[in-house]
């Protein structure tokens, strides 16, 4: 048991480095486009968003993941995938909030969409990527199983 929960604590700990690079390229290219670049605020979004997928691939390819092997284009495909799933729950969050239940402030939609809605995408992306792209071939079941 011990040692389960430590290569699930390595895991976590893998997967969130990652995302925290990956966070840091997209805000970084997105800033850039919108200011110095001279891009319009969908395709600047949409060029960083690809931008951090890459890196945040990259980083659990090589790093979190780096014993189960996945290889073609497949695997970063169901990565983005599993990415925009985790964009459109952040987006959901802020759309039932500000729409739904008419919390319009500013504050209000930063807690929704990078609070509240951030954490929920989170655990969708550990999950989609954990049991849908780095898929162990040994292991049945979820990682809680």
């Amino acid at each position: 048991m011990r040692d389960r929960l430590r290569r699930h604590r390595r895991e976590l700990l893998g997967f969130a480095t990652a995302g925290l690079l990956a966070y840091a390229v997209d805000l970084a290219l997105f800033t850039y486009l919108r200011g110095p670049g001279g891009l319009g605020p969908l395709t600047a979004k949409a060029l960083s968003f690809v931008a951090g997928c890459t890196v945040a691939y990259a980083g659990n390819a090589h790093g979190t993941y780096r014993d189960r092997r996945v290889r073609g284009a497949r695997p970063y495909a169901l990565f983005v995938a599993v990415n925009l799933a985790g964009a459109a729950v952040q987006l959901l969050c802020l759309a039932v909030s500000h729409y739904g239940l008419g919390y319009t402030s500013q504050r209000a939609d930063t807690v929704s969409g990078a609070v509240v809605g951030m954490a929920l995408a989170t655990v969708v992306r550990f999950w989609g990527t954990r049991t849908l792209v780095f898929r162990d071939a040994g292991r049945v079941g979820s990682w809680t199983g």
